[in-house]
């Protein structure tokens, strides 16, 4: 009995610490790391284009983009604001 808690208790904790990994995207980029380099970026009010091939790591979540409710703590998902024309004024990580 002590041997079968022992093994679901192992585990648990491997099935609790399996999701918690890091890992790595295709293009071997992980989200944006020096904020002040980016919101600069953003401050020259780049296109789409312009920001994807900037930050391609970085997922463009643009009005109307389906997406899921997971939590990311690496600023890879970017909800951009947009002026009439297109362009990226702001937004936020989420």
């Amino acid at each position: 009995m002590r041997i079968r808690l022992l093994a679901l208790s192992v585990l648990g904790v491997a099935v609790a610490l399996a999701g918690c990994h890091r890992g790595t995207r295709p293009d071997g980029k992980r989200g944006v790391n020096d904020m002040a380099s980016f919101e600069s970026f953003i401050g020259t009010h780049p296109t789409q284009q312009e920001f994807k091939k900037e930050y391609p790591g970085v997922q463009l979540m643009l009005p109307g983009t389906i997406s899921t409710m997971e939590i990311r703590y690496d600023n890879s998902r970017f909800f951009p604001n947009l002026d009439p024309q297109g362009h990226i004024i702001g937004g936020d990580f989420h």
